[in-house]
């Protein structure tokens, strides 16, 4: 997947821990570990919009995105 997930960059630049984001944008533990670890296919623009704010952030800091032409075999 060329998709990648790195909240966990943005949330150490900020000091904060997945619990604490979890609490400030009103979204669950385990729906924040899930997100973290990649394991989910969508998320609401509405939600990354609430992370970006609580974290000061663009989407950008917390998504990144690698090309691999391999990718569109799957």
């Amino acid at each position: 997947m060329p998709v990648t997930v790195t909240l966990d960059a943005a949330l150490a630049r900020r000091g904060m821990t997945g619990k604490q984001l979890a609490e400030r944008i009103g979204l669950s533990e385990t729906q924040l570990s899930l997100f973290r670890s990649g394991k989910v296919r969508g998320i609401r623009f509405a939600t990354l919009a609430r992370m970006c704010a609580a974290l000061d952030c663009t989407p950008a800091d917390l998504l990144g995105y690698a090309w691999d032409p391999a990718d569109l075999d799957e």
